[in-house]
């Protein structure tokens, strides 16, 4: 009855035991042959194979430098560091084969034959075994606090070993982005400080392409002043329609008016396609200025971070995250590259500067030069038509002296041919006298040749009288003539006179002085009108209130 129920219980224990381990590891080292001997019956009459034990192996002599004799261990996994040590089943516990087909339930029955001696195979051990895992247990146990002991000391060294690099990786990396934001904050302040220089060149160019447009506005009133010149001067009459000194003089100050017309067109062309290159190149510098600013506010901020910062948190995955476009060298090309390009172009519009300073200088020389020479020819030809009809003025006094004149001899002559007209009739009536004498009365005598030659001589006289009148009413038509020829050319005169010296001259003492015909009030003094250069517009970076390193 002992017996049956032990068996029992040793059945019932080893069924509701889970085994931490795979039967044939523990087969193989507990030196259990799981060959099935023949079949044997219990007490109910089931048929049990029966188990074959072996000699113990030895294994594990890497533990503590001997053997370890198998024997049963406890059911708990044992932690250590020898990977020849597996777990073992517990002492209690039968051998049961898997392949095998096991009653769950089986009855066994204590009287049957050969009962005790199984359950004494299963349950007992010799006091050697005892000893030899005791001893085992002992050497296991060393072996695990020796190892935990050295894991522990490995660890503790591992942690202030990775906490140093820890720190130092984190100090380097926090260098190497304030190192950075030194470099983003230089460059920073060479993209401000050439921005603000592009900005005043632009501001410069501007006003000079300002000052020869203004230049160009007034050679158009020039040249239309000069046109109208010529146009008056069409209006002249007579002999002084020619083509003298001062129509010379205008036409060569059209021409020139227009050829530097054109070369001002140029230099506001290329002053434009300038201005358009220098804004390309400073949108360049401030999107860039831009980017850096937003770069060092970045920057810098992580550069402040600290372990103990707010806003720090896990960001899984990130740092696989390749975002960037550009590496060091690309970097700092760029911004240099921006930089050389904004320096080429602000050279060039300094030196385009300097081309339109001397262009309009030299302009304005020639314009100023040929104004003077027009206004040159204009005051000697109007001294000269002036005088000319002073001369004629002149003239016509005397002709109308002499008109005056010869009206009076002419007078003299009437007068005196009238005169002779009483002499004639006393002398005719003397002969008719004298004819009516009588007979041998009508002599020849002196006094008849006296009285005939006195008719014939005051005859001849009156015809010379009349002749003389006749010339001098000849004369007197002439000087009529002259007079109305002088008349007409002192008018001639007086009307290119008035256009010359009215009309033409009138406008061109209009005309504004040197400084203003090339655009600029100051130009005399050596400089233009500058102006504050214009406020750059700030950036939507976030660089707002940023104290700006230089």
């Amino acid at each position: 009855m002992y017996g049956r129920c032990c068996t029992t219980d040793l059945e019932t224990r080893c069924s509701s035991v889970n085994l931490p381990w795979r039967p044939s590891t523990y087969y193989k080292v507990a030196g259990v042959n799981t060959t099935l001997g023949p079949y044997t019956k219990n007490l109910c009459g089931r048929q049990y194979p029966v188990m074959t034990s072996y000699p113990p192996m030895t294994s594990c002599s890497s533990v503590s430098g001997g053997p370890i004799i198998n024997c049963p261990v406890p059911s708990y996994p044992v932690m250590h560091s020898c990977p020849a040590i597996t777990p073992r089943p517990p002492i209690n516990c039968p051998v049961v084969n898997p392949c095998s087909v096991i009653d769950p339930c089986p009855t066994m029955d204590p009287c049957a034959p050969g009962t005790s001696n199984r359950i004494a195979l299963f349950s007992r051990y010799t006091p050697g075994e005892w000893v030899e895992s005791n001893h085992n247990n002992y050497k296991q146990s060393d072996c695990s606090r020796h190892n935990a002991e050295k894991l522990r000391e490995d660890t503790s060294r591992l942690i202030q070993d990775k906490a140093q690099l820890t720190r130092k990786i984190q100090n380097d990396t926090s260098a190497n982005i304030g190192q950075r934001v030194e470099d983003i904050s230089f460059w920073k302040s060479e993209l401000d400080h050439e921005l603000d220089q592009m900005i005043m060149e632009i501001h410069a160019l501007g006003q000079v392409k300002r000052r020869v447009e203004k230049a160009l506005e007034e050679t158009d009133a020039h040249l239309q002043m000069v046109q109208e010149c010529l146009y008056h001067r069409e209006k002249r009459m007579g002999i002084d329609l020619v083509h003298d000194e001062v129509e010379t003089q205008l036409l060569e100050e059209m021409r020139i008016i227009k050829c530097i017309q054109e070369r001002l067109k140029r230099g506001i062309e290329r002053a434009a396609e300038q201005l358009a290159n220098n804004r390309a190149a400073q949108h360049e510098l401030e999107r860039d200025l831009c980017d850096k600013c937003s770069a060092y506010w970045i920057d810098d901020k992580a550069h402040q971070m600290k372990n103990t910062s707010d806003g720090i948190n896990y960001y899984c995955g990130i740092e696989q995250v390749n975002a960037t476009i550009t590496n060091p060298g690309s970097w700092l090309k760029y911004t240099e590259e921006n930089i050389l390009r904004s320096q080429c172009e602000r050279a060039a519009s300094s030196r385009l500067r300097d081309e339109l300073e001397k262009l309009l200088a030299a302009t304005s020389e020639e314009l100023w030069k040929q104004f003077n020479n027009v206004n040159l020819a204009f005051t000697h030809r109007i001294f000269e038509i002036g005088d000319a009809k002073k001369k004629l003025q002149m003239h016509l006094a005397k002709v109308l002296q002499e008109i005056f004149q010869m009206e009076c001899t002419i007078e003299e002559l009437k007068m005196a041919i009238r005169q002779k007209e009483a002499p004639m009739k006393v002398a005719q009536t003397r002969l008719e006298e004298r004819i009516k004498r009588p007979n041998m009365e009508l002599c020849c005598d002196q006094p008849q040749h006296r009285l005939v030659c006195e008719v014939y001589t005051i005859d001849a006289t009156i015809q010379t009288l009349k002749q003389r009148l006749q010339e001098s009413q000849n004369a007197l038509q002439l000087l009529v003539q002259t007079k109305s020829v002088l008349e007409y050319d002192i008018a001639v005169k007086a009307n290119s006179l008035f256009i010359d010296q009215e009309k033409c001259m009138g406008m061109r003492r209009t005309l504004p002085n040197t400084p203003r015909l090339i655009g600029c009030t100051q130009l005399n003094a050596g400089h233009y009108c500058a102006r504050p250069p214009p406020e750059k517009k700030p950036c939507n970076c976030g660089c707002k209130g940023k104290k700006k390193v230089t």
